[in-house]
């Protein structure tokens, strides 16, 4: 990917709401599943087909545990994940700016 192009993985809208999401959290904060279904209005399938993608590109960190009996997932944005939502804005910047490629 060229230093002015748009990353694929982020671009598509629901999943550039949900790195945007948790690029707002602190380095290393995780969110619940459902509190991010939630705050993103989406449905549980859709947004799990979403994470999945973006934990492929080894963008976010999806943790599966149990509180007591009941089944918990957590998701945090990876350094890598950060790093590329950082290029991301920068080269959506410099395109809106009209200096991007």
């Amino acid at each position: 990917m060229s230093e002015n192009e748009l990353d694929a993985v982020i671009h598509a809208p629901a999943r550039l709401r949900i790195v945007a999401t948790l690029a707002a959290l602190g380095p290393g904060d995780e969110i619940a599943f459902p509190k991010l279904r939630a705050l993103l209005a989406m449905t549980a399938g859709n947004l799990s087909t979403h994470l999945r993608k973006l934990e492929d590109a080894g963008y976010v960190e999806v943790t599966k545990t149990h509180e007591g009996r009941t089944p918990a997932t957590y998701l945090k944005l990876t350094d890598r994940g950060r790093a590329a939502f950082r290029d991301y804005r920068a080269a959506l910047s410099d395109l809106l700016k009209g200096t991007g490629a």
